[in-house]
């Protein structure tokens, strides 16, 4: 299985940017989807997650009612909607794939995803 993250770029604080994860490779259709980020200096942290089995949609406290995840299951492509972005968004952000129900039972634990895309990059600055 590969994930093909892209949509990273520069934006200024309060706009918006969509990030596309796409899933190729073997039975694309069945894993959940996380997105994690990575500030320079700063651990990798979770910030959301989407089901594959009921569509269930999970978020981290510092994104919540800012980013929205979606996928598009006809083509096997995740999506996460930034808006109203601020410069702590800053980050390498990354895809991951992973069994449902872990993504169920432990959306934000980094060992329930399997398989990471490479990482876009994500800049917040006026």
């Amino acid at each position: 299985v590969q994930l093909q993250a892209s949509g990273g770029g520069l934006v200024q604080p309060g706009k918006s940017l969509t990030l596309s994860c796409t899933v190729s490779g073997r039975t694309p259709g069945f894993y959940g989807i996380g997105w994690f980020r990575q500030a320079p200096g700063k651990e990798r942290e979770w910030v959301s997650s989407i089901s594959s089995s009921d569509g269930s949609t999970y978020y981290a406290d510092s994104v919540k009612g800012r980013f929205t995840i979606s996928r598009d299951a006809a083509i096997y492509r995740a999506y996460l909607l930034m808006n109203n972005l601020k410069p702590e968004d800053t980050a390498v952000y990354y895809c991951a794939a992973g069994d449902p129900m872990g993504i169920v039972i432990a959306a934000s634990n980094s060992q329930a995803y399997e398989y990471w895309g490479q990482g876009t990059l994500v800049t917040v600055s006026s």
